[in-house]
């Protein structure tokens, strides 16, 4: 009677507007401030996750994106999440049987599992992949266990994989308390606006380099923590107060004040890191022509504290813009003249909204915005921007019921392997 139980979901990146970065907690995965998050759109970038549990699987197995992750036992992070949705699931088994007998209750939290996780984007690039992979681990674990609880719940054992996890729960704008409590229980996330809530909001994603960055973020933050007098000012000083103005600029949809918001945390976040000792460097030359670039644009409205876009940056060289929908082609326009592509890169923009129907060789060479002084920066060498994904607003993780999308096969095993 005992049989194999599985599911497939997929979960979305999100970016940060105001940065986690720190913990207070290393073990439990506690911040040192909250932050502010928007959730990107599953049609360009998210996680795949497919787990089967069966009483035939001698141990648990994880693939990722192709290739079997060894030594799981020592994965701590990985356990933590295992072993917190299997005790629900034991829970939710222990009082299934008290209300229909034992015999009805599959035993599945002692099965072993095969998890295989795949992401349609490069893993190390700086593209938040902890966040959107443990989120859908989390996440399938919970519909393949039926478990009980709310999302809220959830994102506190999503957290434990990776501290942005817990963000990627969630669609729309998400909001990550840090809570006070020594036991982290009061740690989680919040969604403070659906996807919906804001159309005209978009974000283009420029990929500058998917080369595996130098500092992890674990470490990385960790140095900051120790070091950076800057950090203990921004956790103290500043963050709560941009909390309230951050949330109440997306209640409202006041682009001005968040895009104002965006990029000034991201400085500081970047001057925490240049305040860390040794100093941690995750901006580069391209990077930092990016915020020129979007600096420069801006000083066209002519009025102080208007803006037509916002870049912000994580714990790597890649930009994202938040911009409203009616600026984004000039924005492409942009980026694409002063950071060409070559013939051969294919994928450098593939326009997926169809903004330039069919004209895609005129962007970069289309006129200027008014009042733009073009001198601000030279043309950089051809492909120093790889690419350029153009997203919207998206949801949260949802369930893949069709056959077809499991990405194991019917032992149990990934259908894509790379040998």
């Amino acid at each position: 009677k005992e049989m194999a139980h599985e599911k497939t979901s997929t979960s979305p990146v999100n970016i940060a507007v105001i940065k986690y970065w720190g913990k207070r907690d290393t073990e439990l995965i506690l911040p040192t401030n909250s932050s502010i998050s928007v959730t990107l759109s599953q049609d360009q970038l998210r996680s795949k996750t497919t787990i089967r549990a069966s009483p035939k699987f001698t141990k648990t197995r994880l693939w990722l994106n192709g290739v079997e992750e060894l030594n799981l036992s020592e994965n701590t992070r990985l356990q933590n999440c295992l072993r917190a949705t299997k005790r629900l699931r034991k829970e939710y088994e222990d009082q299934l049987s008290d209300e229909i007998g034992i015999d009805n209750v599959q035993p599945i939290s002692t099965y072993n599992l095969h998890i295989c996780s795949e992401n349609n984007f490069p893993t190390a690039a700086g593209l938040a992949s902890s966040a959107s992979g443990f989120a859908c681990l989390v996440y399938t674990l919970s519909q393949l266990y039926e478990l009980p609880i709310s999302t809220t719940e959830l994102s506190k054992i999503a957290r434990q994989g990776s501290g942005s996890a817990c963000r990627s729960l969630f669609g729309g704008f998400v909001n990550w308390q840090m809570g006070t409590k020594k036991d982290g229980s009061d740690s989680q996330a919040l969604q403070i606006a659906p996807h919906d809530h804001w159309p005209e909001l978009e974000a283009l994603v420029c990929i500058v380099s998917d080369a595996k960055k130098s500092t992890s973020s674990t470490e990385g933050m960790q140095n900051t923590v120790k070091t950076s007098t800057l950090l203990q000012h921004r956790i103290n000083e500043i963050v709560p107060e941009r909390m309230k103005l951050m949330t109440d600029a997306i209640l409202r949809k006041n682009f001005d004040k968040f895009a104002e918001l965006t990029m000034k945390d991201s400085n500081q976040f970047h001057a925490c890191c240049l305040d860390t000792f040794p100093p941690i460097f995750y901006l580069n030359d391209i990077s930092r022509a990016i915020i020129r670039v979007i600096t420069e644009y801006n000083n066209t409205t002519g009025k102080p504290g208007e803006y037509k876009a916002a870049y912000t940056f994580d714990a790597g060289p890649n930009a994202v813009i938040y911009a409203l929908k009616q600026n984004i082609p000039e924005i492409i326009n942009l980026i694409s003249k002063y950071f060409p592509h070559s013939q051969n890169n294919l994928t450098y923009f593939t326009d997926p909204y169809n903004l330039f129907s069919n004209e895609r060789e005129k962007i970069g060479k289309l006129p200027l915005p008014d009042n733009f002084n073009e001198n601000i920066i030279h043309v950089f060498p051809d492909d120093s921007i790889k690419q350029i994904l153009h997203t919207r607003v998206g949801n949260g993780p949802c369930v893949k019921n069709d056959k077809n999308d499991s990405l194991l096969n019917s032992n149990g095993y990934p259908k894509n392997l790379k040998s």
